[in-house]
């Protein structure tokens, strides 16, 4: 069950909703991430609601490793694991296998890596990928790619994302088995592929037609935020998104900024996920309308106003700056809590703001707009 409708459209901009078997997905989506099933934090599935989450992913290794997908599964799903009934999204695995460059090795079966946590060995391709993720029983599943460092070299790269190719295939094949066997806990979980190449466009390009024939529910461009510049981004993006199919969802994954959104959305991206804005939380690093605020900064110490005014998040509607910079130095888990809070919020917030636009045909001028308070200053 799957059915994709674009609403809206503003040049290569897209308005849509994607109907799932968990819920329908306003798009353009910034997915929250919560790695290990849970938002690293202290927000929990119903803040999430009241921070207007629609999607929440979660890590296909991490989950596997601990506490198993084995167990989540005899606990009925991932959704009724951390009590949450809209959609999730899970990653295949493959950028955390390859990310432990010295402790994996690759052949075409699949990568032997080591475990993180234990130093277990563990050997995971395409056909296991799948049956993890079915375990979870997730939303929407990602293939099992390689991930090569955006900056790799040619001659690398193009084995590399044939073989990509190769376990798309065999991962669509084995989804399919997964999902009309009786005992599965979701049988309509899709699958999205994923495009690499790196930086070299005319790999990306072929690689995109290839995988286009093979009618996914969706599609993803991975590969980026991982070295290269933002400009070579969204030459990715320029050149890449045409030839994925425009019926389907364009996912980029790990991306990233406001900015870096709000440049993809106008080349016709319409799934995001980025660790930014909890990660950057936790640090109190803030976004707000007027650029990032870093509330450690000691001008914050005595002031009583909201982290952004006309915030309606938990934290602006009933804290001041003075106060969350205060916990945040007592390193009390409250001002962390609080920070995230607002990110996530902000995020969200920016992502209804971009719907709004693009239903109204306004989006090119909020664009503008957006980036210029960006842009001119950056502590609120």
């Amino acid at each position: 069950m799957a059915e994709y409708n674009i609403l809206k459209k503003e040049g290569l901009a897209k308005r849509a909703e994607f109907k799932t078997v968990h819920g329908t997905i306003q798009t353009p989506v910034f997915m929250n991430v919560g790695t290990v099933a849970a938002i690293k934090g202290a927000v929990d599935t119903f803040d999430l609601k009241d921070l207007k989450c629609q999607v929440q992913l979660s890590n296909t290794y991490h989950l596997h490793v601990r506490p198993g997908d084995k167990l989540i599964r005899q606990l009925g799903g991932l959704h009724h694991f951390m009590n949450w009934d809209r959609p999730i999204l899970t990653d295949s695995g493959g950028f955390q296998v390859f990310s432990l460059a010295g402790l994996r090795k690759i052949k075409e079966e699949g990568v032997t890596f080591h475990s993180h946590v234990d130093g277990r060995i563990i050997f995971m391709g395409p056909e296991e990928s799948m049956g993890i993720q079915s375990n979870l029983g997730s939303t929407i599943a990602m293939a099992f790619d390689e991930c090569p460092p955006a900056l790799a070299d040619r001659n690398y790269v193009i084995p590399s994302v044939e073989r990509t190719t190769r376990w798309l295939e065999r991962c669509k094949r084995e989804l399919a088995r997964l999902n009309g066997l009786e005992d599965t806990i979701n049988k309509d979980q899709l699958l999205f592929g994923i495009n690499q190449g790196a930086v070299f466009n005319d790999i990306r390009v072929e690689h995109a037609k290839v995988i286009s024939e093979m009618d996914l529910p969706g599609y993803a461009v991975g590969g980026l935020a991982v070295g290269e510049s933002h400009e070579q981004m969204y030459d990715v993006l320029d050149h890449v998104v045409p030839y994925l199919p425009d019926n389907k969802p364009t996912y980029l994954m790990g991306v990233g900024t406001p900015a870096n959104i709000l440049e993809a959305v106008d080349r016709g991206v319409d799934f995001f996920d980025c660790v930014y804005p909890t990660r950057n939380g936790r640090h109190g690093h803030l976004y707000t309308n007027h650029g990032k605020i870093n509330l450690f900064n000691a001008k914050y110490e005595r002031d009583l106003r909201p982290i952004e005014e006309g915030c309606s998040c938990p934290a602006c509607k009933r804290y001041s700056r003075a106060y969350i910079r205060h916990l945040l130095k007592a390193k009390e888990m409250l001002g962390m809590r609080l920070c995230v809070m607002h990110n996530l919020y902000f995020y969200n917030t920016m992502m209804e703001e971009i719907r709004d636009a693009l239903d109204k045909g306004e989006f090119g001028a909020y664009k503008k707009r957006k980036l210029g308070g960006f842009e001119c200053q950056s502590e609120a």
